[in-house]
């Protein structure tokens, strides 16, 4: 089971600064980011090797990488083709948004082709490609996500469940989706979230309001999950996220507390 940083947090640095910050935070391995903005840009694909190779300077692993892409076109192919070049071994992929204007099934019909073209991807260039449950998508629960995996290669497509983003939208009991994608999970979001009430609206209705919290802090039982996880003897990658809205620093500061926490409760399953 690799733990792995995701780069997000660290928009706008340098290669060589991002990879010396995410070794300094105590991690083994990153999630890399490809995105406009960040150390990797998919307009620049064969930056991607030497990104791993920098990485790997720093004493860092490379198992995942995450892009934004729903479309398997040719620049894609060619992102995805530099990915397998530099032994990235999953990728997750963009977001499938559900569209409310539009019939689900015409959708999810739209997403299965389209995924038809990336499990070819997949095949050619030796990677296993995910979908993430995340809120306000064709696939932000396991119940839904299943709908877009049922019948794929899950050495080629694989399902990337996020218990955070789950508390947020599209909850659903954690058994439950880790049950549904069994034959597809690879890989795990590692964040915590929770609700907390706002103020009354003009008529008498109280406003709820979602958030990032600690690992520790949150409504997500990362103490069972993660007991489950080491009990079912989960191989993949858990890709720990930093969506603090504060500044960098504070928000490593707040990383370092969670890999700390999260370390723990791997230590204390394995007892």
């Amino acid at each position: 089971m690799d733990i792995a940083y995701f780069t997000k947090t660290l928009e706008g640095l340098p290669l060589e600064k991002a990879a010396g910050i995410t070794a300094g935070l105590g991690f083994e391995c990153a999630d890399l980011l490809i995105r406009d903005g960040h150390a990797v840009s998919p307009d620049r694909p064969e930056e991607i090797v030497n990104a791993v190779k920098l990485f790997a300077v720093a004493g860092l692993r490379t198992p995942m990488a995450t892009i934004d892409s729903t479309r398997p076109d040719d620049a894609t192919s060619w992102l995805l083709s530099c990915c397998g070049e530099a032994g990235i071994g999953q990728v997750r992929l963009g977001f499938w948004r559900y569209d409310p204007s539009r019939r689900w099934q015409a959708q999810v019909d739209e997403a299965r082709h389209d995924l038809d073209g990336f499990e070819r991807l997949a095949e050619r260039f030796g990677i296993k490609l995910t979908i993430q449950l995340h809120g306000g998508t064709l696939h932000s629960s396991g119940a839904l996500a299943v709908q877009l995996l049922a019948g794929r290669d899950p050495i080629r497509i694989g399902a990337y469940p996020d218990p955070a983003n789950q508390i947020r939208e599209g909850s659903e009991d954690w058994r439950l989706t880790l049950d549904i994608l069994e034959p597809w999970f690879c890989c795990m979001g590692v964040k915590n979230s929770g609700w907390f009430p706002g103020a009354y609206g003009a008529h008498g209705q109280r406003a709820w309001h979602s958030d990032w919290y600690g690992l520790d802090e949150g409504m997500v039982p990362w103490n069972e999950i993660v007991s489950h996880l080491v009990a079912t003897g989960f191989a993949g990658v858990l890709s720990m996220h930093s969506q603090y809205r504060v500044s960098r620093e504070q928000a490593l500061d707040k990383v370092r507390a969670d890999l700390a926490h999260l370390r723990r409760l791997v230590a204390a399953a394995k007892e």
